[in-house]
C-alpha cells in the first residue's frame, strides 16, 4: 500500500490515529518499541524540509529503524536515470520510499514501479502526512470530529486540498476562504463534497474570510508564498492581504484554536500575536507530525496497526 493521496488510507484513518495516541503516549513515558528493527527508508527530497525531514527520521529512530537522506544533487535521477529504474533498484534496498517532490505525477510514477510503499512527503497537489497529523490534533484537542468545523483561510494550496478530503474523510465540517484565482482545485473540492455526503460533514469554499471562520472551532492557514512560486511574491502578497489571520478575524469566529502547517511568515498570513496566543495549537501540529508517522511507518511497514 502506498500513501500518494490521503484517500489512499482509507478505512485505516481511524485505527491510524489511535495508534498515533498509543505512540505519543508511550513516548512520553519513554517507552519505544523496536517495530521496525533493521527496517530502512529512503526519503528523497527535491525540496527543503524541517519539519517533515527530521520528524521521519526520528519516527526511524524511535521504531529501531533506519532512514536515509538522498537530495537531488545525491542521486542519478539528476542525471538522467529514469524514476522506473529508480524505484526498481531502491526498492531492492528499503523497505519504503519517502518523496518530497514539486510533481505529483511523479510520485504517482514512482508508486507505480516501486514494489515497497511509497510515501507523499509534499508535491503541488497535496500534503497528505500533514493533514493526517492535524487530524490527529484535531481529535486529541476537540475528542471528535463530528460537531467541528474547521475554517481555513488563505491560498488553496496542497494542504489545502489534503485538508478538504481529510476533513471529509472525518467527518468533519471545513470552509474554505480564497480570494479569486487562488481558490482549491475544482476537482479535490468535488471528490471532498462527494465523500462527506457520506460521512455528514459540510463542505464549502467561498469568498470572503468572514464568512468562513463564522461558528469555526478552529482556524488554519498557510503561506502565501510556497517553495517554487518566489518569482510570484509581490503578485501574491497583494491578492491575499486581505486573508491575513489576525485577531480581529479571530474575534469573528468567537474562540477558536489556531492552526498553522508552518513555517510561518509573520505578519503575512498570520500575525504574531495570534500564532503565539493562548488557542494556538500550532507547535502541538509540529509534535504530533512524529507521532503520526510513527503510525503511519508502522501501519505501511509493520503491516498493522497492533
Amino acid at each position: 500500500m502506498n500513501l500518494v493521496s490521503i484517500l489512499d488510507i482509507g478505512d485505516a484513518l481511524l485505527p491510524l490515529l489511535k495508534k498515533t495516541q498509543e505512540l505519543k503516549d508511550n513516548a512520553q513515558s519513554g517507552v519505544f518499541e523496536d517495530r521496525l528493527k533493521n527496517k530502512s527508508v529512503s526519503m528523497i527530497f527535491n525540496k527543503p524540509s524541517t519539519r517533515t525531514r527530521v520528524s521521519f527520521e526520528v519516527a526511524m529512530v524511535q521504531l529501531g529503524g533506519h532512514a536515509i537522506y538522498l537530495d537531488k544533487s545525491s542521486m542519478q535521477l539528476e542525471r538522467g536515470e529514469t524514476i522506473k529504474d529508480t524505484a526498481l533498484t531502491l526498492s531492492k534496498y528499503v523497505d519504503a520510499i519517502l518523496v518530497r517532490s514539486g510533481s505529483h505525477a511523479n510520485v504517482v510514477e514512482l508508486a507505480k514501479y516501486s514494489r515497497v510503499p511509497v510515501i507523499n512527503c509534499l508535491t503541488e497537489l497535496e500534503h497528505p502526512c500533514q493533514v493526517l497529523a492535524d487530524l490527529y490534533t484535531v481529535r486529541e484537542c476537540k475528542g471528535a470530529f463530528n460537531s467541528v468545523k474547521l475554517a481555513y483561510v488563505g491560498d488553496g494550496n496542497n494542504v489545502c486540498h489534503s485538508l478538504l478530503l481529510g476533513s471529509a474523510m472525518a467527518g468533519m465540517s471545513i470552509a474554505v476562504a480564497s480570494p479569486k484565482g487562488y481558490e482549491p482545485s475544482t476537482e479535490f473540492l468535488m471528490k471532498a463534497k462527494t465523500i462527506a455526503a457520506t460521512t455528514g460533514s459540510d463542505i464549502s469554499a467561498v469568498l470572503e474570510p468572514e464568512e468562513a471562520v463564522e461558528g469555526a472551532d478552529i482556524i488554519y492557514t498557510d503561506v502565501w508564498v510556497s517553495m517554487g512560486q518566489e518569482t510570484e511574491k509581490k503578485k501574491r502578497l497583494r491578492d491575499l492581504r486581505s486573508y491575513q489571520v489576525n485577531a480581529e478575524l479571530v474575534k469573528k469566529a468567537g474562540n477558536p484554536l489556531i492552526m498553522h502547517c508552518l513555517p510561518a511568515k509573520r505578519g503575512q498570513e498570520i500575525t504574531g500575536e495570534v500564532l503565539e496566543s493562548e488557542n494556538s495549537i500550532v507547535f502541538k501540529q509540529a509534535e504530533n507530525r512524529l507521532h503520526l508517522q510513527k503510525a503511519l511507518l508502522c501501519y505501511l511497514i509493520g503491516g498493522d496497526l497492533k
